[in-house]
């Protein structure tokens, strides 16, 4: 059964979706139960005696008594007029400054998104370079990309900053004037975000060159070139929507790195309008932050749809998601054991141990990975923080794949909805939590776990439209198969498998994200070991005992690794269920073997999959 597209419907909940946001915003002082009056004044003149004649003046000023609802209803409408309002704080326009911090983001996610592909591109390039010469089947785990993914990117601009602008003074570290302003700020976005989206690249590779293009191709003798090329051609469309959303949330993300490098970005403006509860600033950006997010996944969702061309109306794709064997390596043991000996190790000691007289000691026996500047054990404290940061990392990814996988299965529902999530940056729906729920231990899992599962959603949406296009789904329809067989048994064991291991490749960005907002102050409070709050309390100290920062962003590097790693081992079961036949498999033979020697047909119960059975003259 086909849907009729209502294009009228899905503005309207668009909109219904941003103005529900933007209200939430506009009531953000009143649901937190603090003054607004107050706040200002404060943002204001530090200095100034909060007095009950100067709290008066601002609500006179800016209208308070008048209730949130008549401040929403008159900011609406000048909006409605093209008119923002004006800041509560500086008493300027809104919408210029909006529109200047928008540009400068927007030019900064440009150079990121430069590096970004670059990155994928170096990531990929080995497994390009392996499957258009039919030498490889799945993806290797990748662990240096993964460790790249996993590095916070507050630390990396303050390395960069640190080093590049300040010891070498090759790039300036500080401000916004020049093109040369801009590197090191774009190196700090865009190599974690080129690793992970090179990894989405690599994962659905070996899907891609096993169809049978690839192996006609081939056959024809087709330059390796152009089969890479074709290859890449075919995994974008599934990649599409989330590289849209990979340019909202440098855009609007990218509040850490802003404000290390003092760029008067859009995130950075977000962020000090949400401190000081300049609510009219904070409308604005989160409105811009919508509006981007609404026209770039248009426009990747357009571009997807484009690239795959009649096949996806006509339902002539082949399927790239077949089921395969769970991969046998010992990398996920390895990096498996190596994070649990640190966190055991840990464990036994104290974090909370003070020792001025061996405060920023280097390792040693004793501190085998030093002290920081009170003299705790920094071993200690890594590994009591682990207890928190993993296990509420881990739970935040479980409910967004979750979420992911559900809302995904109703993508006329959820592509608003994930647009709409995707602009609002985890620092500002920290900020958002925090003011509602309180600053707490929890407050940054709230807040990361309610803008986490956009990507998974995007992801399966995109796997979900073009496996409904697919020649042997329309044959099991054909057949008479009913819409909940064709969800157990077609749709949902192609999309979890590659959805699960994406959400597992985020792992390392969810403890990111978790760790950004301890950085930032909204999360877990001193004396807890929590690894945001380790990497914000040692960073001042980076220069003298760089051991102190060193330690837990490793760890995090290492759990990126672990992560891939398990990621591979992540596949359809290819087992034969209910009398149901498994589909072929084509595998790839490896350059220079006869075709003689390709695999046999599978057995029941084993794993899925036989050769191409051409003749040998084929060629």
């Amino acid at each position: 059964m086909r849907f009729v597209r209502l294009p009228g419907l899905t503005v309207l909940w668009r909109a219904a979706l941003a103005a529900l946001l933007l209200c939430g915003i506009g009531l953000l002082p009143w649901l937190s139960r603090t003054d607004p009056a107050l706040t200002v004044l404060k943002a204001r003149s530090a200095e100034r005696e909060p007095t009950a004649e100067a709290l008066g003046a601002v609500r006179d000023q800016l209208g308070l008594d008048a209730g949130p609802v008549t401040l929403l209803g008159q900011w609406f409408g000048g909006l409605a007029r093209g008119d923002a309002g004006e800041s509560w704080i500086s008493g300027a326009p809104v919408l210029p400054s909006v529109v200047q911090a928008l540009g400068i983001s927007l030019l900064l996610m440009a150079g990121a998104m430069a590096v970004a592909l670059v990155t994928a591109g170096a990531v990929c390039a080995r497994p390009l370079w392996l499957g258009s010469r039919r030498r490889f089947r799945r993806p290797r785990a990748g662990g240096a990309a993964a460790m790249l993914a996993a590095l916070p990117e507050f630390l990396t601009a303050s390395v960069l900053a640190t080093v590049v602008g300040v010891q070498l003074g090759w790039l300036p570290a500080l401000g916004w004037y020049g093109p040369r302003w801009m590197v090191l700020p774009a190196l700090s976005l865009g190599l974690p975000a080129g690793a992970l989206l090179g990894r989405l690249l690599v994962d659905a590779l070996p899907g891609a060159f096993g169809e049978p293009w690839a192996l006609a191709a081939a056959a024809r003798g087709l330059t390796g070139r152009r089969i890479a090329r074709q290859a890449l051609r075919r995994c974008f469309p599934g990649l599409l929507p989330n590289l849209g959303l990979f340019v909202v949330g440098l855009t609007g993300g990218s509040v850490a790195v802003e404000q290390i490098f003092d760029i008067p970005g859009l995130g950075r403006l977000t962020l000090q309008a949400a401190t000081a509860q300049d609510l009219p600033v904070l409308q604005a950006g989160t409105l811009a932050l919508v509006l981007l997010a609404a026209v770039a996944g248009g426009l990747a969702r357009g571009a997807a749809q484009l690239m795959l061309g009649p096949v996806l109306r006509d339902g002539a794709l082949q399927s790239s998601h077949r089921p395969a064997p769970p991969s046998h390596r010992a990398q996920p043991l390895v990096y498996g054991l190596l994070l649990l000996g640190v966190v055991a190790s840990g464990l036994v000691r104290d974090p909370l141990g003070l020792d001025t007289v061996a405060r920023l000691q280097s390792p040693s026996w004793a501190h085998p990975f030093g002290t920081d500047a009170l003299g705790r054990d920094v071993l200690a404290r890594v590994g009591h923080g682990a207890l928190t940061t993993l296990a509420l990392a881990l739970a935040v990814t479980a409910v967004a794949l979750l979420a992911g996988i559900l809302l995904g299965l109703v993508p006329r529902v959820s592509g608003a909805a994930v647009d709409t999530a995707n602009a609002v940056p985890p620092v500002l729906a920290g900020l958002l939590v925090a003011g509602i729920a309180g600053s707490g231990p929890y407050t940054p899992a709230l807040a990361v776990a309610a803008v986490a599962w956009a990507p998974l959603a995007a992801h399966a949406s995109a796997l979900l439209e073009q496996e409904r296009a697919t020649t042997h789904l329309i044959a099991t329809r054909a057949l008479g198969a009913g819409p909940l067989y064709v969800l157990r048994y077609e749709l949902l064991p192609a999309v979890v498998p590659p959805v699960a291991r994406h959400a597992l490749l985020r792992l390392p960005g969810v403890a990111l994200a978790l760790a950004a907002l301890g950085f930032l102050g909204l999360g877990a409070q001193p004396p807890s070991p929590e690894w945001g709050l380790l990497l914000s309390e040692n960073l001042p100290y980076a220069e003298r005992a760089p051991w102190a920062v060193l330690a837990p962003a490793a760890v995090l590097a290492l759990l990126g690794a672990l992560a891939v790693s398990a990621a591979g081992g992540v596949r359809g079961r290819g087992a034969v269920r209910r009398g149901r036949a498994l589909r072929p498999e084509l595998s790839m033979v490896p350059a220079g073997r006869p075709e003689t020697e390709v695999r046999e047909p599978a057995k029941a119960g084993s794993s899925a999959g036989f050769s191409n059975s051409a003749p040998k003259d084929s060629r």
